[in-house]
């Protein structure tokens, strides 16, 4: 059997404000398996950026440990941490974070420029991915050309082309009014149906709806962890596409 994706095990994380230490994450074990979908919800404050930023390798914990596809993250140097990042965790941001200047291609294809890709690859390799996010007749387009919704197709885009076994997504409708949000919830979901792990931070609970499993952080601490079903917030399971297309006609 397989190891999780991401594994933490007691993970903590301090930070010293002037005189006084601010506990942002206490204690939070959590397992999260290949092909999973899950939502992190929890108030301002509450630590769930704190454990993105830390399922991410952004940052490192205080204490405790955190296993990424069955490697101790604290024995990776920083290039093996680079590689982790760039190759193996895709990341989708509320803002989109796309250069203006340069096109939608160019985008995606700045993650490859690290690797092994010559350019030509390169431009291959984010156009196939621009094509499956539905944007293959957008990709000369900069970001100012585009909607919100189609730049943060781009930027999905940009997260696929490294191959990722996770993607995590920080509030990745927070920026869109209802129905483009429901469109780009769509489309991660088809992404997990493919096999690859989902996990998003989300304050919205129609928006956790999607995933499959939610887990609630306040005041650092894992309060509760469980699926749609056992939390019994629907009486069925999480919307599909048909039902994400009756959604969005039904918004006009």
């Amino acid at each position: 059997m397989s190891a999780p994706v991401a594994q933490t095990i007691d993970l903590c994380k301090d930070y010293r404000v002037g005189p006084s230490v601010v506990h942002a994450l206490a204690d939070a074990s959590v397992t999260i398996d290949s092909g999973e979908s899950v939502a992190v919800m929890g108030p301002s404050g509450s630590g769930k950026t704190t454990f993105m930023n830390l399922l991410g390798c952004l940052d490192t914990p205080t204490s405790g440990r955190y296993l990424f596809e069955g490697t101790e993250v604290s024995s990776l140097g920083p290039d093996q941490l680079a590689i982790v990042r760039n190759q193996r965790i895709g990341f989708v941001f509320q803002s989109f974070n796309l250069l203006p200047r340069i096109t939608a291609l160019d985008n995606v294809a700045l993650p490859l420029a690290y690797g092994r890709y010559r350019r030509s690859e390169r431009r291959r390799i984010a156009a196939a991915a621009l094509e499956e996010v539905g944007l293959a007749e957008r990709m000369n387009h900069t970001p100012v050309q585009l909607s919100g919704g189609q730049q943060q197709r781009v930027a999905i885009a940009r997260a696929l082309v490294g191959d990722p076994s996770i993607i995590l997504a920080d509030e990745p409708t927070g920026a869109l009014d209802t129905r483009t949000g429901i469109e780009i919830m769509n489309l991660l979901q088809q992404l997990n149906a493919r096999g690859i792990t989902i996990v998003l931070v989300t304050h919205e609970p129609e928006i956790a709806r999607f995933a499959r499993r939610v887990i609630h952080f306040r005041d650092g601490h894992i309060q509760s962890d469980e699926s749609q079903e056992a939390l019994g917030a629907m009486s069925q399971a999480p919307p599909d596409a048909a039902d994400t297309a009756d959604a969005v006609r039904a918004l006009g």
